[in-house]
């Protein structure tokens, strides 16, 4: 029930003051996030992968690493571990 909490949050804020999701998007349309995916959908995604206490530790640290001097790109909130891969192999 937190969970969806914590994700109804993060879905309202892109309705509404992000500028890679919301109405902000006319503004940058090819949007301002040097990630992908965007820190708030990063966030989602972290929360339903690792649980919210960290799923919101990995956002914060996603934001906090927004910042001139990182160069960006793609960015799992996941990896994959070895049991998972050796199970798609088969």
């Amino acid at each position: 029930m937190l969970k969806r909490a914590c994700k109804k949050l993060i879905r309202l804020y892109q309705k509404t003051l992000s500028p890679d999701h919301g109405p902000l998007r006319r503004i940058y349309p090819y949007g301002c996030c040097k990630y992908y995916p965007s820190c708030s959908e990063y966030t989602i995604r972290a929360i339903e992968h690792r649980g919210i206490a960290r799923g919101v530790g990995l956002g914060f640290v996603r934001i906090l690493r927004c910042n001139p001097f990182c160069d960006g790109g793609i960015d799992l909130s996941y990896k994959k571990n070895a049991r998972e891969v050796s199970k798609e192999s088969i």
